[in-house]
């Protein structure tokens, strides 16, 4: 039952922390919220220049260049050469270095002081070339134009050159455009405004609210405290409907895409045709197992073709748009997990599938691009194991696939235009972040940044990874973090770390093992702290995450007690004080976990946790749930208030007072069947935080979790 699987990879467990006997500091959360060296070095804002063969990255001594062709490295610009440039613009100086993008071999462009400023090599001069107000959110610049589209409250305005422009013009709140808040960032959404190629044109999201329900957050701020509603539309309930718009910058005039009925489907994906005259949209049925990819006419928005569609018996979940190829327009990749994994599709304009292009029991993580003459296509994936994150370079004639990243672990990827050079920066278990250049071929030539231990000088306890069967036979990912200055003959309180939800990974071969600061915080206090990837968890193909489907907290519960039933035969863990922890689908599990097994665990903490599913919002919850109307039992299943007759043990709820993911109204209705119950259960609140704990004040909730287990287990 419990095999364990170690990686030949690993050498020895003891060689994962690199732990040397003079390393003997230890790890407080004041440090950990505020020590970025206690991180592993980044090169802040990398990016390859327009064409050529060089890149840079931003350092505190300024603007960093490098070159596949030397290792040396060249100061473009220092931070007093900005702030001269500031001084002649008549702008207030900056601090350090700005984030920079470069538009060309020569010229890039930069914000400060709500101005997009450009530079160029050759003229060694800085241009204010368009303004914005200064209360914009939601800024997306185009770089042809360097014209600005940017939110004010619900509303949309382009600036360019300096000059505003309302686009929409809705006095209602319930109206909201060009907000990347859309679906509730479901689907890949991550902003909800989109331009065309050229920039001629700008398509948004226009969502209409006003059917959904107010759901009322309370301001305690204010002398008498007032209520602020936010629109939280529920599973089951009524959800918004969404519209595409499209301003022409020439004409000054916004056409609005006829998507159709019925209302309330998701648009997703939004990708312009490399022409403009076409937009193209994944709509998905409110049931989410229905996809359409539609093709629509930029200039009058109507409805030109279906190119295919996709369906699923439980969901279909598209989370990227079409990537069209440069030499030859007529053909874009499409990606999809139809097949059980998600996979690249060669598909042309007419809709018709050319050749699915990788294929595999494993995941393409990311699509990085093509080299120059689209001969060869780089991605991510997952094919050397399900924990790390290798770069592929596709033959798109052959078929044949080459990995190019030599070292195990979890990667990413910095292609150059031309597609003939990759920077590859990764992390594993012994290397906190190392950046090397190499070839399209994957060919070694230089290490950008070397790997440096940021916790080279602490004591941190050993780290194992390995897997368990579940009942399916499914490998189970685990990572074991043993107390510091471990014995063998001790026994050591457990403390158990869990989220278990969809979209999550939370072992893998990267630095510390994903285990982070916080776990190695704990193993450093005396615990030894387990956490497993359950089915329902990202990365293994969809009936593995499938596997949840109109249940949860059920097959995943079981999971997890598999590993509990692995740390009792470990003859270090004391059984008698097993302890749980977890936020937000981590809260949820947690409650689930100790309700559904009384006696097992001594002790939990839950943060932020989802108590009804009913009360949880559409879009994610009606993907795994269904509407409790179409799954009662399901949703009566997995409602925690059933539970509370079963509790035993010590349980701490916390919860942000203005959560606007998970409503504070779930742990409310907890407390409320607890002392309906006669249960005793500890509860603490965040005030003003939102779903979690975030900045310095971080480091009490992390010593609010340390206390209850100390003070409980």
């Amino acid at each position: 039952m419990f095999r364990l699987i170690k990686y030949c990879f690993l050498l020895a467990l003891s060689a994962i922390c690199l732990i040397a006997p003079a390393q003997n500091k230890l790890l407080t959360p004041e440090e950990m919220m505020t020590n970025p060296a206690l991180y592993p070095s980044q090169l802040r804002n990398l990016q390859w220049i327009g064409n050529t063969n060089e890149f840079t990255f931003t350092s505190a001594k300024g603007i960093i260049k490098g070159s596949t062709s030397t290792k040396d490295r060249d100061t473009l610009l220092r931070l007093s050469n900005f702030n001269n440039g500031m001084e002649n613009l008549n702008l207030e100086k900056i601090k350090r270095c700005p984030a920079i993008t470069w538009i060309s071999n020569t010229a890039f462009y930069f914000t400060s002081n709500h101005q997009i400023i450009r530079y160029d090599l050759l003229t060694k001069k800085f241009e204010s070339v368009n303004t914005f107000n200064e209360k914009a959110e939601n800024e997306d610049i185009e770089n042809n134009t360097l014209a600005i589209a940017y939110t004010i409250d619900n509303n949309l305005y382009i600036s360019s050159k300096g000059k505003e422009t309302a686009i929409t013009d809705d006095t209602d709140k319930g109206i909201v455009n060009g907000s990347e808040r859309v679906h509730r960032n479901e689907w890949g959404i991550s902003k909800g405004t989109f331009w065309s190629p050229k920039g001629n044109l700008l398509a948004f999201y226009r969502m209409d609210e006003t059917m959904v329900a107010d759901y009322p957050l309370v301001n305690i701020n204010t002398r008498i405290a007032t209520v602020e509603n936010t629109k939280y539309p529920m599973a089951g309930e009524k959800s918004h409907q969404v519209t595409v718009g499209v301003y022409n910058l020439n004409t000054k005039s916004t056409i609005f895409l006829k998507t159709g009925e019925p209302a309330d489907q998701f648009l997703t994906n939004i990708t312009w045709s490399p022409d403009e005259k076409r937009i193209y949209i994944a709509v998905l049925n409110r049931e989410q197992n229905h996809l359409w990819l539609n093709e629509y006419d930029a200039e009058n928005g109507k409805f030109i073709k279906t190119l295919f569609e996709e369906t699923s018996d439980k969901y279909v979940e598209p989370l990227h748009g079409l990537y069209f190829l440069k030499n030859k327009p007529a053909f874009f990749v499409w990606q999809s997990q139809r097949d059980g994994y998600n996979h690249l599709y060669l598909y042309d304009v007419s809709g018709r599938l050319v050749k699915q292009l990788t294929k595999g029991n494993w995941t393409v993580m990311e699509m990085i691009g093509f080299n120059e003459k689209e001969t060869k296509l780089f991605y991510l994936s997952t094919q050397d194991s399900p924990i790390e994150q290798q770069i592929y370079a596709l033959d798109m004639k052959s078929g044949k696939t080459r990995k190019l990243s030599s070292a195990s672990g979890t990667h990413s990827a910095f292609l150059s235009a031309n597609g003939n050079f990759v920077i590859d920066q990764y992390s594993n278990y012994t290397t906190a972040s190392e950046y090397r250049l190499m070839d399209a071929n994957g060919k070694e030539l230089q290490t950008i940044l070397e790997n440096k231990n940021p916790l080279q000088d602490y004591k941190l306890g050993k780290t194992s990874v390995f897997t368990l069967k579940s009942k399916d036979g499914s490998d189970l990912y685990c990572r074991m973090i043993k107390p510091v200055d471990f014995d063998s003959t001790k026994k050591y309180p457990v403390f158990i770390y869990v989220y278990g939800g969809p979209h999550s990974q939370m072992v893998n071969n990267s630095w510390l093992a994903d285990g982070g600061l916080f776990l190695n915080y704990m193993a450093e206090k005396g615990y030894l702290v387990f956490t497993m990837d359950n089915h329902g968890t990202s990365n293994r193909g969809l009936a593995f995450e499938q596997a949840i489907f109109r249940n949860l907290g059920t097959i995943e519960v079981d999971d997890q007690m598999l590993g509990v039933k692995y740390l009792k035969t470990l003859p270090y863990a004391d059984t008698t004080r097993f302890g749980l922890d977890g936020w937000s689908y981590g809260g949820f599990m947690t409650i689930s976990l100790m309700l559904k097994n009384p006696g097992v665990f001594k002790c939990a903490t839950a943060g932020g946790p989802v108590i009804d599913w009913k009360y949880y919002e559409v879009m994610y919850g009606e993907r795994y749930m269904d509407t409790p109307q179409e799954n009662p039992q399901g949703y009566e299943n997995a409602c925690l208030l059933n539970y509370v007759d079963n509790l035993k043990g010590k349980l701490l709820i916390m919860h942000g007072t203005i959560d606007n993911t998970v409503v504070w109204q779930n742990s409310l209705m907890f407390l409320k069947k607890c002392v309906d119950k006669g249960k005793q259960v500890d509860y603490f609140v965040y005030p003003d935080h939102e779903h979690n704990v975030r900045g310095p004040q971080r480091a009490h909730l992390i010593h609010k979790i340390e206390d209850y287990h100390n003070q409980n287990q």
